[in-house]
């Protein structure tokens, strides 16, 4: 039995649409853009401003040691002389079920929410951020358990006692539901509101900011602090941002219906076999670690991540198989996308562009360079780039598109720039910060450089396409094995274009103990 299911990206659209009554009559008559929003903080046209980034945080404690708490920590120093929080995804591990909310996000960041004093008060669905929080869904946050886990945990406790208490997993009653819990603690989920007298108030109250395509959501810090959707954006400081929900545009290309594709089939069906297989030695060691010595903390870390990294093989490959001509892609979102950097580069009080969601186009981590998803972001993203720049043509000048991508999902932090890809995606700034509490990866054994291959399977051709210049993640081994846990502090000064300053931050568990771990800032 499979630990996740992961819903149909077309569940994954229509449930989110449900969830925000994304165009409806009312919306419409309004002239409501439900994918922007105003962050009211009183200072959002101050072009000096810096903001946080962290992701892939959602986990517990370890044993007796948790590293999100001491990343939250370290941020709190950083705190007053920022703006905003910018959270990558995976915001509650392992199924981003309702159940670990206050456990591994309003316990952890208690400091930045309202009433935190008293964080056992809080409701997942009923948080207010006096910094704002501002996520993008990660996959877990999608992820809900099997129809059959879920009656058998109802009924008995011995396989949640298995899953949590010897590997260790944040497993309980129930998965995401669709997403719906991760909807529900973060967007406006005006479907509570049936009532039209009730949904027309809160229009009047909440959508009451103006910009250049329409009404929109108007957040503010303290008091209303909800996302009007899955994907949004907003300008602070002369600077638009946009986040993605890259959950449903990952899927897999088709394999080709040729004799190459067909070989390849069948080494992922042997892969698949494989890695199953070790998955299941990996469980059985498992049970014969023991819950108590503290020498075996970190061995359950180790093997936990060892779990995870082989569930995201085998995810990937089941993606790649099941992949065809019917795989439905998010081509509303994208062309939201093209459209919306189109209009920035034609809007003259913009002067710079971030994007950030999830799955990283590039990363150098271990588990994640290589990965079927990590190839179809790419391979998008690049389609929207490309058009874009047909688009914007001279006016670009020599700028970048965009100016940075900031990535989750592969737990490190690793500073990428790609080199001349052959596309609009070439000499970008790409900054993966998914190293914020949960499994730590090490690096590729390849090293920092990342080839691409040309002219599709069975071509021998390949280009350098983009190079790691900055890898902050596990590394040594056994007593001498570091676990440096992150975040960034970017600063962005006034100016065309505008310049970046990336401090990263680091909490450091080694030999049993926490150091933090100083990193040289950098500048975009």
């Amino acid at each position: 039995m499979e630990l996740v299911t992961d819903p149909p990206i077309s569940v994954k659209i229509r449930k989110m649409k449900e969830r925000v009554r994304w165009q409806e009559p009312e919306m419409v008559k309004r002239g409501i853009d439900q994918t922007r929003m105003v962050l009211d903080d009183g200072q959002q046209d101050n072009p000096d401003f810096s903001f946080i980034v962290l992701g892939d945080s959602g986990s517990g404690s370890y044993r007796g040691y948790n590293p999100q708490r001491r990343v939250a920590e370290l941020m709190l120093e950083q705190r007053d002389g920022c703006r905003f929080v910018l959270h990558t995804g995976d915001v509650i591990y392992f199924v981003g079920s309702s159940e670990f909310y206050p456990k591994n996000f309003i316990e952890p960041y208690r400091e930045f929410l309202v009433g935190g004093e008293n964080h056992e008060r809080i409701a997942y669905d009923q948080m207010v951020f006096n910094l704002p929080i501002l996520p993008v869904l990660g996959n877990h946050d999608y992820y809900d358990l099997p129809l059959l886990y879920g009656l058998l945990a109802q009924g008995t406790r011995p396989l949640r006692r298995l899953l949590r208490s010897k590997i260790d997993f944040d497993i309980g009653l129930h998965g995401s539901h669709q997403g719906d819990a991760y909807a529900r603690a973060f967007l406006d989920y005006l479907k509570a509101l049936p009532n039209p007298a009730d949904l027309s108030a809160h229009l009047d109250q909440h959508y009451t900011a103006k910009t250049e395509t329409g009404f929109c959501l108007r957040y503010e810090p303290g008091q209303f602090t909800r996302l009007p959707n899955r994907y949004y954006s907003f300008r602070y400081g002369g600077i638009d941002f946009f986040a993605l929900d890259s959950n449903t545009f990952n899927a897999p290309l088709p394999l080709p219906a040729t004799r190459e594709g067909d070989a390849y089939r069948h080494t992922l069906e042997q892969r698949r076999a494989e890695q199953a297989q070790k998955k299941q030695e990996l469980m059985n060691a498992g049970m014969s670690l023991s819950s108590n010595p503290p020498e075996q903390v970190e061995e359950h870390d180790d093997l936990r991540t060892k779990i995870e990294q082989i569930d995201e093989v085998i995810h990937d490959i089941d993606q790649q198989l099941a992949a065809n001509e019917t795989t439905v892609t998010d081509t509303e979102q994208l062309k939201w996308l093209q459209q919306g950097l189109i209009k920035s580069w034609n809007t003259s009080e913009v002067r710079g562009r971030i994007i950030y969601f999830h799955h990283p186009p590039y990363v150098t981590e271990a588990s994640k360079w290589h990965q079927a998803q990590t190839l179809a972001i790419r391979h998008r993203l690049r389609q929207v780039l490309d058009n874009v720049a047909k688009a914007v043509g001279a006016q670009a000048q020599d700028r970048p598109l965009v100016d940075l991508i900031l990535n989750g999902h592969a737990h490190c932090l690793d500073y990428v720039r790609t080199l001349d890809t052959g596309h609009a995606d070439a000499n970008l700034n790409w900054i993966v910060c998914g190293g914020s509490g949960f499994s730590l990866r090490r690096q590729r054994t390849e090293g920092p450089e990342l080839i691409e291959g040309v002219g599709g399977l069975g071509s021998s051709q390949t280009r350098l396409v983009a190079k790691s210049l900055l890898y902050v993640g596990r590394n040594g081994h056994g007593y001498q094995k570091r676990r440096p846990y992150s975040f960034l502090r970017i600063d962005v000064q006034d100016g065309r274009p505008p310049k970046f300053t990336v401090r990263p931050f680091a909490a450091e568990r080694t030999q049993r103990q926490w150091q933090t771990q100083a990193i040289k800032p950098f500048v975009i």
